[in-house]
């Protein structure tokens, strides 16, 4: 073909101009692209290290384990994109600054971290790294954000509404236990979370009439005892404080709640599946799911500050009713028909 042939006697345009800035515009047009991109997306060998920070346990049913499965629909693989590096503290808030401090000395990109503890720990060891906290319980009153809509600083997260729930389960263990007036509440208070709860249920109970049992257990080995203690002080049912202790120890709690014809409440579907009588508290998949959101828009160079703290906008009643005939317990029908889930 011969690209000198003119296009029309009067334009004098040939083919091969044409051609040209034909080139010209594609190549244009493709570097506009390319700037376009998230900066991200201009790195593709680049790996994050997304640094995870625990005052619990590790194992298979750790929270760590939902967010790398919710990370991975965000198409974040380790050993692909990212790299994890998780420390946990076991129950000892102690060791919490310095395994902070071990995160910050490997310079990850982001800090996820469990609760309050946790997430105090890693503010107070970096004021750059971004930090997003799992299950915040009063961001603006612990001091972690200036307030929920604009966080400042690197701290933002997912908070937990925890004393509206309160109240709610409390309500629900009144409702479910024919003539109920005495509720043991079992709490930590070496972990301020579950301190903090103590006294929200203690406000909650006096107006619904209800008395409570501090049911004080600070390690693992006092169960037993403190179980026998709420026995001999007649409280007809167990509600359960927020908090990692909590939460790391709620099969035992299940299996010594059942052995005492005890019912059960706690904020966690887990402890349902667990053996556990009740839950009532946030969906966790709506938290897990938010939290990589605000992971994956962090390593897309949005900073936290920027990033509103969430509440929760979808709750879960979850009954085991293998459990309630465990007990000897017969749920009323209009609190059976009131559970999102029901495990039979």
């Amino acid at each position: 073909m011969n690209e000198d042939i003119w296009i029309g006697s009067r334009s004098g345009v040939s083919v091969k101009s044409v051609l040209r800035n034909l080139k010209f515009a594609i190549l244009l047009g493709a570097i506009l692209f390319a700037l376009c991109l998230p900066t991200h997306a201009q790195q593709p060998g680049k790996i994050y290290r997304i640094g995870f920070l625990s005052g619990g346990f590790p194992g298979p049913s750790h929270w760590t384990t939902r967010l790398r499965k919710e990370l991975r629909e965000l198409r974040y693989v380790e050993g692909k994109n990212i790299a994890i590096e998780s420390r946990f503290s076991e129950n000892n808030l102690d060791r919490l600054p310095a395994l902070a401090d071990e995160l910050v000395r490997l310079k990850v990109d982001v800090i996820v971290a469990g609760g309050r503890n946790d997430t105090q720990a890693a503010k107070n060891a970096t004021r750059t790294i971004p930090i997003v906290g799992l299950s915040l319980v009063d961001p603006v009153a612990d001091g972690l954000v200036d307030s929920l809509a604009r966080p400042g600083g690197n701290v933002t997260g997912f908070t937990t509404n925890s004393a509206v729930l309160v109240g709610k389960r409390l309500e629900l263990l009144k409702e479910t236990v024919a003539n109920l007036s005495r509720v043991a509440v079992l709490w930590n208070p070496l972990f301020p979370d579950s301190a903090r709860t103590w006294k929200e249920s203690q406000m909650a109970a006096r107006e619904l009439g209800l008395q409570v049992h501090s049911m004080e257990v600070r390690s693992a080995d006092k169960f037993e005892a403190a179980f026998k203690e709420v026995t001999k002080a007649r409280s007809a049912a167990l509600f359960m404080t927020t908090g990692v202790f909590i939460s790391t120890h709620q099969k035992r709690i299940a299996e010594l709640a059942a052995k005492n014809r005890l019912p059960t409440i706690s904020d966690r579907e887990s402890f349902v599946a667990n053996g556990g009588l009740m839950s009532y508290g946030a969906d966790e998949s709506e938290r897990f799911r938010r939290v990589a959101v605000f992971v994956d828009k962090i390593l897309k160079g949005i900073k936290p500050a920027e990033i509103p703290v969430e509440q929760p906008t979808k709750f879960e009643f979850v009954i085991n009713l293998k459990t309630a005939k465990q007990i000897g317990l017969t749920i009323p029908p209009n609190v059976l028909t009131r559970a999102d889930r029901v495990i039979r």
